[in-house]
């Protein structure tokens, strides 16, 4: 997509670098990205993020050994995600019209993962892997617990 933005206007270019950091990188070297991999995204203008979950590797390597170390090493404390609907998109929102939905989330980007809770008929307690179906028959949230510091600078952004 951003290829072809470029491409519709000449006044501007993106250059790529791709790094190949992430589970597979993980499994070879036993760690999601080099020692010095801050260093090699230092003087980027931009960090485009993709996927790096991977059913063989447990969700805290991951999440501290990739994502949480690039946004704590670079301060990276907001997690801004633009949402509209495009128009000629089949959106899930089936009524809303492109000027109906025009948000900005932001979220805390730099304390780790929210924990996900369970409520059903009026029990909170810690979500549980059990068998498929089985946490989705109860009413869930994803809940976050952030230092004040950090939720703040989120409210401020912007």
């Amino acid at each position: 997509m951003l290829e072809a933005l470029a491409a519709s206007d000449r006044g501007f270019r993106f250059e790529f670098e791709n790094f190949d950091w992430g589970s597979d990188h993980f499994r070879q070297h036993g760690m999601m990205m080099p020692d010095k991999g801050l260093d090699a995204l230092r003087h980027k203008d931009a960090i485009l993020f993709g996927s790096a979950g991977d059913p063989h590797i447990p969700d805290h390597i991951t999440l501290w050994g990739l994502r949480l170390k690039i946004c704590q090493g670079f301060d990276q404390y907001a997690n801004v995600r633009p949402t509209r609907i495009l128009p000629g998109i089949d959106a899930p929102l089936k009524r809303c019209k492109p000027d109906d939905l025009n948000w900005v989330i932001v979220r805390e980007n730099s304390e780790g993962d929210p924990k996900a809770i369970a409520v059903n008929a009026g029990q909170a307690g810690p979500a549980t892997r059990g068998p498929r179906g089985s946490f989705a028959k109860s009413l869930s949230s994803r809940q976050s617990m952030n230092a004040p510091r950090r939720a703040g600078r989120c409210c401020l952004f912007g």
